[in-house]
């Protein structure tokens, strides 16, 4: 791994290389680059995937925020097994309702992760349903941010993505955002 490194100088090095190459080619004549280039000697370029490094804190934790429409989640995770906390009360006591719950257990299920991480979040702005998928989105990015290589599992579903959809704003001389006043022909 460790070989296969380059700096910014080998680079400036290859891609002056590969201008002469160019430029000789271009004239007709070879280098001894190309020679050693045809005879297998040249090294082969690093794959360009590099995995990111975890970012975890000195307590064994990953953080990340997420958002949708008003909540605000401010997310930790660290392994465990598999406890869910959210504003100081238990995932079942907080959002009652299945779906909710199931909205919350998502990116474990998609990322094969089911009952391997503890949650602890807060959450506040918003209602039930904005806040849920506020920690939804929050457990996604905390987990990218915990093992990078679920990043693309989880890009793949849109976990990571924020969901930007807001309520639209009521309009003067309507009734709601759209929606009219009753109109009399007479």
């Amino acid at each position: 791994m460790a070989e296969e490194t380059k700096t910014l100088a080998d680079l400036k090095d290859m891609v002056e290389e590969k201008a002469a190459q160019d430029a000789a080619e271009a004239a007709g004549t070879t280098t001894d680059a190309t020679d050693a280039a045809d005879a297998g000697d040249v090294a082969p370029v690093a794959d360009d995937s590099v995995v990111a490094e975890p970012k975890i804190d000195e307590q064994g934790r990953s953080y990340a925020t997420g958002k949708r429409k008003n909540a605000i989640a401010r997310v930790w995770i660290k392994p465990g097994p598999g406890k869910v906390i959210v504003n100081g009360r238990e995932l079942e006591t907080y959002f009652a309702r299945p779906v909710l719950q199931m909205v919350i257990n998502q990116p474990f299920v998609v990322t094969e992760r089911e009952g391997q991480y503890d949650v602890m979040c807060t959450v506040k702005g918003g209602g039930l349903s904005g806040q849920a998928g506020a920690v939804k989105h929050g457990i996604s990015k905390a987990l990218t941010y915990y093992e990078p290589t679920l990043r693309g599992s989880l890009k793949k579903e849109g976990f990571l993505t924020r969901d930007s959809r807001v309520v639209e704003r009521k309009k003067y001389g309507r009734k709601k955002a759209r929606r009219s006043f009753q109109f009399s022909k007479r």
